[in-house]
């Protein structure tokens, strides 16, 4: 079938609208109709080149929308169905067997490399192949195959064109204080950076019972946001004094909890200073391959602190989502607060805005058919 696609020919340039040819889904693949997709920090990193996924290529990872067919095999989902895509895994490494899917063995190739697992790609255009299955999706296009592992049924009550961002980024920040951190009532909380994954952070904080939830970044504006989310302190990253300043918010010894959504290695050091004896610090922000953190051991040691990757917030997708929307629904999770939508035409300025700071999280979205 032709179908729609904002295709990614060059690293630092718009995205160019474009007709390609999808092939039907084959075993264990899914058809769906996009409603709407959210666009990521990671989007950019691909599109810019910072990770090796190979060009002309369809991006997104965000997808949201209705089943049209589905392969052979498939019983998850069926043509009509409302749902989300989320991040792609085997379903058979030691990581998958044990329900932690997102530390899949094959994570990287399956969600970042742009071809099924056997190297074929059901994108082409006047017959040359165009790269897709990006986090199993490609969502950045007005129809998408994806994999009944990677789909995610949910609610028809549930406003479709909203639910998008909880596949990654949202599923991501709240995960990784629900799941991860397992953040419980009168905890504290500090969170490093507060795009659509640090306030999604902070409103899970809020719902753990979390009592002292500390905001840290340069966007002032931000902080006031995470403020009106639930953050009971916010502080300008780059201040004199800041890391103090947070120990004392949190009564003096430092915070139970931090979590840093940058990447960037000074950020993550602030995080790690700030912790409280037996404290844990969750790193969520894609990093330059090549960086590297220095650490002062003793500090580590003598108190029992900790530092770990999270990847998708551990999220059981099929689980925590649809747990996600029942939050929304009553009015404990307010992440639509985040959304700014645009039209698909528009999704080079909403990829403009979101580099800039303008928006926190946008997503687009493609017209009925």
């Amino acid at each position: 079938m032709e179908i729609k696609a904002a295709v990614a020919r060059a690293p630092q340039a718009p995205l160019s609208l474009e007709t390609l040819q999808l092939e039907p889904p084959r075993a264990g693949e899914v058809l769906v109709r996009l409603v709407a997709t959210g666009i990521c920090h990671t989007d950019i990193v691909m599109r810019d080149q910072h990770l090796p996924t190979p060009q002309p290529v369809v991006l997104g990872h965000e997808g949201a929308g209705i089943v049209e067919q589905v392969g052979s095999g498939v019983t998850k989902v069926a043509v009509g169905d409302h749902v989300v895509m989320t991040y792609n895994s085997c379903g058979h490494c030691a990581s998958c067997d044990k329900g932690q899917a997102s530390y899949c063995h094959d994570f990287f190739p399956r969600n970042f490399l742009g071809t099924r697992a056997d190297g074929s790609s059901g994108l082409s255009q006047a017959g040359k192949m165009i790269y897709g299955n990006i986090f199993g999706q490609s969502s950045f296009a007005s129809h998408s195959l994806c994999h009944e592992r990677n789909v995610v049924k949910v609610p028809r009550s549930a406003p479709l064109e909203l639910l998008g961002p909880l596949a990654c980024g949202v599923q991501t920040g709240a995960g990784a204080v629900l799941n991860s951190l397992r953040v419980a009532p009168g905890d504290s909380l500090a969170v490093f950076g507060t795009g659509s994954v640090g306030l999604s952070a902070i409103m899970a904080g809020v719902v753990a019972g979390a009592t002292t939830i500390i905001a840290v970044d340069r966007n002032r504006q931000r902080l006031e946001l995470a403020l009106e989310l639930g953050a009971s302190h916010a502080f300008v990253a780059d201040s004199p004094g800041v890391v103090e300043q947070i120990c004392q918010a949190a009564g003096g010894s430092g915070v139970d909890h931090a979590l840093d959504t940058t990447g960037l290695a000074p950020v993550i050091q602030q995080a790690v200073a700030v912790l409280a004896p037996r404290g844990t610090c969750g790193i969520l922000g894609a990093s330059d391959p090549s960086s590297t953190l220095e650490l002062n051991l003793s500090h580590m040691m003598s108190a029992g602190r900790s530092l770990r990757g999270i990847v998708e917030g551990d999220s059981l997708p099929d689980h925590f989502i649809p747990s996600l929307i029942r939050l929304y629904e009553g009015g404990r999770f307010p992440f639509d607060r985040l959304v700014t939508y645009y039209e698909f035409e528009q999704i080079n300025q909403a990829i403009d805005d979101a580099e800039h700071g303008r928006v926190v999280k946008p997503i687009v979205r493609f017209p009925s058919p």
